[in-house]
């Protein structure tokens, strides 16, 4: 699992960026503290010279050169303790001229060992969190921020169970969800009216993955399926169309949202199965939010796109009263 192109591709160029300013700050930092005390620019040209005739004098041949080096080291050996004096007198520590990574681990490269360090995937992460919150309020939307006082605790007659005994298991499933997930943690279909809570959980659970280091592709049914259109018919030309159709189909997690809002095609319904039965094959998880009922789908979408989803999905049923509407009644 990883983060996808696009995201890597954003968050190295913020990586640079950072890094370059991070060596013009020290540029500065270092001149400024010349400028008050100028033997210290010669003490460190003297010790970069020093250190070029240490290696020059190891590498000597012909003649043994441990007498000029030991000359060599002892000279070294002064200059440093004089800098030490000197930034000592400015009220400096001694390694305020010392140009220290930001991360011991790569030393600022990104990557250790062939992979990528845990730096660069906190910079990732970051992006990834930008990506999502084009769609979604990740700063209000989490786990901890769900509130079940908005669903009702009278039982339904009907299905022997309160909307909000209902929103318990749902909440408990999907945090169990985003807590384990993985290649095997299967895929989710919520569906139910809309207000009742659909997106906010799949906001929670997008925000709880990618912040693990999953990639995770939030888009709506109709965006996704038109860009599925604009590849497939040659409508827009590019890398951008086929990047993004990768990224939903490669992506670690795909959370397709308002699925049954979109103008329904021979065309959308074949990128759907394509999509779910692509996705089931190569153990990506997907999670389904609809206002569609599951006869719905089944009449929309064909029996085979219903039976995969049926048969393979976690099927979590919302029901209740809108709590867009509530909230509003409230104020």
């Amino acid at each position: 699992m990883g983060y996808d192109g696009k995201i890597i591709s954003r968050a190295l160029q913020r990586f640079e960026e950072d890094r370059r300013l991070r060596d013009q700050r020290f540029l500065e930092r270092r001149e400024s503290v010349y400028a008050r005390q100028p033997r210290l620019r010669e003490i460190d040209g003297e010790l970069r010279a020093t250190m070029s005739r240490l290696i020059s004098g190891a590498l000597r041949r012909g003649t043994d050169p441990r007498p000029a080096v030991e000359v060599l080291r002892k000279q070294n050996l002064g200059l440093q303790e004089e800098r030490k004096l000197l930034l000592k007198q400015l009220g400096l520590p001694e390694d305020c001229l010392e140009d220290k990574p930001a991360c011991p681990l790569c030393g600022d490269t990104g990557y250790r060992g062939g992979a990528m360090c845990r730096c660069l995937r906190a910079y990732c992460a970051r992006e990834q969190q930008r990506e999502l919150s084009r769609m979604l309020d990740l700063g209000s939307q989490s786990f901890e921020t769900f509130s079940l006082e908005w669903y009702s605790e009278e039982g339904s007659p009907e299905l022997g169970i309160s909307p909000r005994e209902n929103m318990d298991w749902i909440f408990r499933t999907c945090k169990r969800y985003a807590a384990a997930f993985g290649p095997g943690s299967g895929s989710l279909l919520l569906t139910g009216d809309p207000g009742l809570g659909k997106t906010f959980l799949s906001a929670a659970i997008a925000r709880e993955v990618s912040g693990e280091g999953s990639s995770v592709v939030y888009d709506t049914a109709a965006h996704i399926f038109d860009r599925f259109e604009a590849r497939k018919f040659g409508r827009e030309a590019g890398e951008e169309v086929e990047a993004d159709v990768d990224r939903v189909l490669d992506c670690d997690l795909l959370i397709l949202d308002d699925l049954g809002t979109e103008m329904t095609t021979a065309f959308v319904q074949s990128a759907l199965y394509g999509i779910v039965n692509g996705r089931l094959l190569n153990r990506r998880p997907t999670i389904l939010s609809t206002n569609l009922k599951l006869e719905e789908l089944r009449r929309r979408y064909g029996p085979q796109t219903a039976s995969r989803i049926e048969g393979e999905y976690q099927i979590l049923p919302f029901f209740g009263e809108d709590i867009r509407k509530l909230r509003k009644e409230r104020q």
